[in-house]
């Protein structure tokens, strides 16, 4: 009798997961958490392995990235909204490498969900996307952030101890580029105080050669 409870419990059991896949599943990132880690292959384009600070072959790590801080899309070729956020994603990876105090210290990639390599092209080409963009099609890296709704951000900074802490996550549409930029900042504990004083500066001294995004912002 005691064989046949343990049996129907492990039939039970077995029955939870099969029927209800998220049960036991991984959890969405929230701010706080610590980033899961994931696999990326490495990019063939030389641009884009300089971008991110890598080389050679196979695959690496995002905590590999020679950066301190990471902003990942999530998205898929199909969906309307993540399409309508593709020039804002691009617009804001212009804005981070126009600055001298945030290039090579914040670093932008996509990932798409479901995307073949091929479509994966597809998307880069027809919306300008200069930074890289990584296919997902066994939705492996989706089910390891947890199978969040799309399109999803997550914000990560790198701390000393090597793994990279979530700072800041955002689902939906992206359109206001400087309000979330300015979001971006706060998040990483980029302080613009000296920014004000030196655009009083600039403008008491009449040196205009110094602009906003020349000045100099420290990730910590």
């Amino acid at each position: 009798m005691k064989k046949v409870l343990i049996y129907l419990s492990v039939i039970f059991l077995s029955s939870l997961f099969v029927n209800h896949p998220t049960f036991g599943a991984n959890s969405p990132p929230v701010k706080g958490g610590k980033l899961p880690v994931i696999n990326l292959p490495v990019p063939k384009n030389p641009n884009e392995k300089i971008y991110l600070g890598i080389s050679g072959d196979g695959f690496f790590k995002i905590h590999q990235l020679k950066t301190t801080a990471v902003l990942i899309k999530i998205f898929n070729l199909y969906c309307p909204v993540c399409q309508s956020t593709a020039a804002a994603m691009a617009e804001l990876y212009h804005q981070i490498e126009n600055n001298p105090d945030l290039k090579g210290k914040m670093k932008l990639i996509g990932i798409g969900a479901g995307n073949s390599l091929l479509e994966i092209e597809v998307f880069k080409e027809t919306n300008n996307i200069p930074f890289p963009v990584f296919p997902d099609e066994d939705f492996k890296i989706h089910k390891v952030l947890g199978e969040v709704r799309i399109p999803f951000f997550i914000a990560t900074r790198m701390n000393p101890d090597g793994f990279h802490e979530i700072v800041h996550t955002h689902l939906g549409a992206l359109t206001q580029v400087q309000a979330f930029m300015d979001l971006m900042l706060e998040a990483y504990g980029i302080h613009q105080e000296g920014l004000q004083k030196k655009e009083k500066l600039a403008t008491s001294t009449g040196d205009e050669s110094s602009s906003p995004d020349e000045l100099k912002l420290k990730v910590r």
